[in-house]
């Protein structure tokens, strides 16, 4: 107990020490094929979100009982695009996994839309035609979606960069072996 009374108190201490000398910067986030990644991942997780919606509610009495895995889905992309926005880095690997169990699902179910044409089915409230070709464009955002949240996730918006004042230094953080003391030459 008294080690993270002790830690917390030199931390502290070391805080108001560097208050207003030191200042980290992300420049990887600063990059434009950075910031157009994480806009594409966040209005693909959004456009995913809609399409789930649309196909949940158009489709509500033929679910067969998928009413929860459909409202997971929409919700976890919703919190997923907020975080991606954010500058959130850990979230792309899930977004990813997730399109790719949402893809698969949607490969599944696409034909099964099709094959309600009949007069034998009772109707959803879309046509059975227009809910499976929106579970097809399902699918296709899924896979774009995968490809860019690796993509958006090779980025390492994670790196940082402290800046000191007194000195014009900069230590970096994140790197793999990367990081030099303040003073170190490179």
């Amino acid at each position: 107990m008294q080690g993270a009374a002790r830690r917390r108190t030199l931390r502290r201490m070391a805080e108001e020490e560097d208050a207003g000398q030191t200042r980290i910067r992300h420049p990887n986030r600063e990059k434009a094929s950075s910031q157009v990644a994480k806009s594409f991942v966040g209005l693909l997780l959004l456009v995913s979100a809609a399409l789930v919606a649309i196909i949940s509610l158009g489709g509500w009495s033929a679910l067969q009982g998928a009413y929860v895995l459909s409202a997971m889905y929409f919700i976890v992309y919703l919190v997923m695009a907020y975080f991606v926005m954010r500058w959130s880095r850990g979230v792309l690997p899930m977004a990813a996994a997730f399109a790719t169990a949402l893809g698969v699902f949607a490969a599944i179910a696409a034909p099964g839309w099709f094959d309600r044409t009949g007069s034998s089915y009772n109707n959803p409230a879309l046509p059975p035609r227009l809910l499976g070709l929106l579970t097809i464009l399902t699918l296709i955002v899924q896979v774009i979606l995968l490809i860019a949240a690796l993509v958006a996730f090779q980025q390492k918006w994670n790196i940082e960069v402290e800046e000191h004042e007194d000195d014009g230094g900069q230590q970096d953080y994140g790197g793999q072996g990367q990081a030099q003391p303040a003073g170190a030459a490179g």
